[in-house]
């Protein structure tokens, strides 16, 4: 009998965002979760702080929530979880579904995981890779390591690309100064982006 390998972590999102590529979304959302023990809900997980966490309080699956004002793109969600500091709370499946509401969710990933340790990164995409447009995002934990009841989450990130605008063609600005003895032509490299 062979062991599953344990997931390996990805990189932080800090690096993601750095990058330019996407912009952390999450503050835009409205979070809920289905429980939470006093002190560690979702202002744990989403504290920036990788030493707190959202522990739930209740029977499975144990479901974070997060709404959007209105229709949104999203790429990628960043979750946090360390097997050595929480055991048997660390998450071993998680479903991720995404809708208009509640009532019309439909799972789009579906993670196994084994003793993680760092970031996950879980793309949000559709059959042709592209980036998902949703009010909603909810994210549940089907079962934890060594059937574990309660499950501890630290952080989760949410990220939209950020795109070069398809409305500028062109790859420089002639910027023309006319001097007092001459013409001067300066090509700039200019990028355009915009937010989704």
């Amino acid at each position: 009998m062979t062991t599953p390998n344990k997931t390996p972590p990805g990189a932080d999102p800090k690096q993601l965002e750095r990058t330019g590529t996407v912009r952390e979304i999450g503050s835009q959302a409205v979070w809920s979760l289905s429980s939470c023990k006093p002190g560690f809900g979702v202002d744990q997980l989403r504290d920036d702080n990788l030493e707190t966490y959202w522990q739930s309080d209740g029977s499975q699956p144990h479901l974070v929530n997060i709404q959007f004002r209105r229709k949104t793109t999203v790429k990628t969600l960043c979750i946090y979880a360390d097997y050595k500091s929480d055991e048997s709370y660390t998450p071993s499946k998680i479903s991720v579904r995404v809708g208009n509401n509640f009532h019309n969710l439909q799972e789009i990933r579906q993670l196994e995981l084994v003793e993680p340790s760092g970031w996950i990164h879980v793309p949000l995409t559709d059959t042709h890779k592209k980036p998902i447009r949703t009010f909603m995002i909810q994210i549940a934990v089907l079962a934890n390591h060594q059937n574990g009841r309660d499950t501890h989450m630290r952080q989760i990130k949410v990220y939209t690309p950020v795109e070069e605008s398809s409305i500028v063609s062109f790859q420089y600005l002639l910027l023309v100064y006319k001097g007092v003895n001459n013409l001067h032509l300066h090509a700039l490299p200019v990028v355009f982006t915009s937010c989704r």
